[in-house]
């Protein structure tokens, strides 16, 4: 018989099932946090689930039957929002960008212009699927303008790069914890601006007595002054979340940022050095600190570079694009403690191995030493 092990043998082993209860206090404490970390003094909720609940109930709870939203597609998310908002009710005007790169302001204020009647409109500032990222500062500064709601999705922006919520004008912001913040993926926050609290409760179709109702939150959450949490919180991964920004806030969000930056610049010029592979997204200012994507060789599938990757080093954070371009992309991903010198270079040598074994010419020597040259360059400022 194989004998079971007791955790509470082990000292070393973390006690997880016998915790002090969390407490309101305590979780509007993480709530506080994290809103700092997303640079907002709006309202937050911390909702109990993977980042796709908040997203979807920002839409459901924002956009009402009859109106018109503008859905902004540079990636796989983007084209998720659509639908929430077509089942809405709403007229749906899509902007969409080559996932190889960004959308343009310009190209959001064409379409505010030729549909005045737009009054919300959906952006992802990062899309981690296809490693660009989007200019939110100028495309937020175009829909204040308009007067429409701006929902962003920062769920692989938040500690990667800059978000700045309120500077941006973003009423609807959602994160997760998962990437960059090195947390957990089962809790994610929502910050809602004044304007977007008046446009849900305006909407006799915003969710309610749902775990997608935000109104729910506000009226039994936030109106009673956080003293009485609604429902039992998912108290690991609460902490798990408070960790995670006790940890930027301890490495400090500027170096945390330049690591991811870093990260990004030493992949793509160690892979422009390398030989083999193809930058996906072309220019260096619509790429993603937090992934970098790249195009497989001509008549080599991207999965088997990836499976002889990963089994020349099964620790480097390296996977092939998911659905339809699968057999095309590569991702390398830089989040949280995977945006690391060492981490870079492995997954360099880890990419070479596994061109090299599919027999691709590389030079591995050179690309060390351009990601070096560009790591250092970041750090250096």
């Amino acid at each position: 018989m194989t004998a079971v092990s007791d955790p509470s043998a082990n000292p070393a082993t973390p006690d997880l099932l016998d915790l002090s209860a969390l407490t309101a206090a305590h979780f509007a404490r993480i709530e506080d946090k994290v809103a700092s970390l997303m640079r907002t003094r709006c309202d937050v909720v911390a909702m109990q689930g993977e980042a796709l609940l908040p997203l979807e109930a920002c839409i459901r709870s924002a956009v009402r039957p009859g109106s018109t939203a503008l859905n902004i597609i540079t990636g796989p998310y983007g084209e998720t929002f659509g639908g929430w908002l077509r089942s809405c009710g709403a007229e749906v005007v899509t902007v969409t960008a080559p996932f190889t790169g960004a959308v343009t302001p310009q190209q959001v204020a064409e379409a505010l212009h030729e549909r005045p009647e737009i009054d919300f409109v959906s952006l992802v500032h990062a899309e981690a699927a296809t490693g660009n990222t989007n200019p939110v500062a100028e495309i937020g500064a175009v829909v204040r303008e308009h007067g429409a709601l701006l929902m962003l999705d920062a769920v692989a922006s938040v500690g990667a790069e800059p978000l700045l919520t309120d500077e941006w004008g973003v009423d609807l912001c959602v994160i997760g914890g998962q990437k960059a913040m090195a947390g957990p993926a089962g809790v994610s926050v929502a910050s809602v601006s004044a304007r977007a609290w008046e446009r849900i409760a305006a909407n006799e179709q915003a969710p309610r007595r749902s775990y997608l109702s935000l109104l729910d939150w506000k009226e039994r959450w936030i109106d009673g002054g956080r003293t009485a949490l609604p429902h039992a919180p998912a108290q690991l991964e609460m902490l798990a979340l408070e960790q995670a920004a006790d940890r930027l806030e301890t490495e400090g969000l500027d170096a945390v940022l330049t690591r991811h930056r870093a990260a990004a610049a030493a992949i793509r010029a160690g892979v422009r050095a390398l030989g083999g592979l193809a930058l996906y997204v072309v220019r260096d200012e619509d790429a993603a600190p937090a992934a970098t994507t790249l195009r497989a060789p001509e008549g080599v599938d991207a999965r088997e570079i990836v499976t002889a990757a990963i089994a020349a080093d099964a620790a480097v954070p390296v996977q092939a694009a998911a659905g339809a371009l699968a057999k095309e992309v590569i991702r390398v991903n830089h989040y949280g403690r995977a945006a690391d010198r060492a981490v870079v270079t492995a997954s360099l040598v880890a990419l070479a191995g596994g061109l090299r074994a599919l027999g691709v010419s590389v030079d591995a020597k050179g690309a060390a030493q351009a990601a070096g040259a560009a790591w250092d360059a970041v750090i250096a400022g």
